[in-house]
């Protein structure tokens, strides 16, 4: 039987997350060599990237082509090389908020429900339910997500599949299955995610969106991947989780801002806010704030507003100050009031 650990995050206790103690993990440095590992596969990325542009410019017949593409060729090669120092010291970050221990998250199939239909501590701030769909719109895009009714054991451990469908104009952008899993204790788990990610081209014919990628894919198991916590049962403010791990390829992470979020009560919270969705979902007081970032995107966080029973309703990249906002559900009778944007 796998050994059950309860963590500390931050100083706050977090049921199932985080397996050893810290104590138990032993002195050594782990997080920081991870760091260091990651940082020197980025810069070799970085050249080798750099590398094949010089070769593609070169390839150019016309001379003063070339010189003009070696030239971008070598300013996106500095700019990759400044991303892996931005990230190294992202990620350091991450080591002094959550400490230099292994991360080895406890993932036993006992400690799982099976069954989505009657689970048995479900989660209001995350729902499950096979059917429920929720549509944001923000960003220039339209994101659709639906639970639907198909599991993938992962590990042993029960994971219904979410599908999400993002389209710009119409237009398929990216398609993605994502695995969750319901602790019975009420933490959402993130087991992994099929991604890709789609592009059209002007001139083809048909105008048809083709695969460019797949990047973010990540499956607990697979090459090191490990799960993470979407939504904890019992959050706390300032507590600090990992969301996925699978190092230079998901890397998010969150941190409870408040868990009795209203309109009005705090200018930094209510930033960008529409107020009406606000004042609808979270006239009680009990709505969940998080700020959400990765060491993949330093320059890059988002904040996230979850209300009981609907689960995530809003988000917004801070920098960019963009929001994309819940504006159909089909589950509660406040999906039928939903503002527009």
């Amino acid at each position: 039987m796998q050994k059950r650990t309860v963590c500390v995050v931050l100083g706050v206790v977090s049921a199932l997350c985080f397996g050893a103690s810290r104590a138990e993990a032993g002195s050594g440095k782990t997080c920081s060599s991870l760091t260091s590992s990651a940082f020197q596969a980025c810069k070799s990325s970085a050249e080798s990237d750099g590398a094949i542009a010089e070769g593609v410019c070169r390839n150019l017949p016309a001379k003063d082509d070339q010189k003009t593409c070696l030239s971008d060729a070598r300013d996106e090669r500095q700019g990759a090389q400044q991303d892996c120092r931005d990230q190294r010291a992202a990620r350091r970050d991450v080591c002094d908020q959550l400490g230099e221990a292994p991360y080895a998250p406890s993932f036993a199939p006992a400690d799982f429900d099976t069954d989505f239909v009657h689970p048995t501590h479900p989660n209001s701030l995350f729902p499950l339910k096979v059917g429920d769909q929720w549509t944001y719109v923000g960003g220039g895009e339209l994101d659709h997500i639906e639970i639907r009714n198909a599991t993938k054991s992962i590990e042993g451990v029960t994971c219904v599949v979410s599908h999400d469908v993002v389209t710009v104009d119409g237009a398929l952008s990216e398609d993605t299955s994502d695995w969750i899993a319901q602790a019975k204790n009420g933490d959402v788990f993130y087991c992994g995610e099929q991604t890709a990610q789609y592009e059209t081209f002007p001139g083809d014919d048909p105008n048809e969106p083709e695969l460019v990628g797949t990047e973010g894919s990540f499956k607990t198991g697979r090459d090191g991947d490990l799960p993470g916590i979407l939504m904890l049962a019992q959050p706390t403010v300032g507590a600090i989780y990992r969301q996925e791990f699978s190092l230079g390829t998901a890397e998010d992470l969150a941190e409870v801002l408040s868990t009795t979020y209203q309109f009005g009560q705090s200018a930094d919270l209510d930033s960008n806010v529409p107020q009406a969705l606000a004042q609808l979902l979270c006239s009680e007081g009990n709505c969940l704030v998080t700020r959400e970032f990765s060491p993949l995107e330093p320059d890059t966080t988002e904040r996230k507003y979850y209300a009981p029973g609907i689960g995530d309703f809003l988000e917004i990249e801070v920098e960019s100050a963009t929001v994309t906002q819940l504006v159909s559900c089909n589950f509660d009778p406040r999906c039928a009031m939903l503002p527009e944007p």
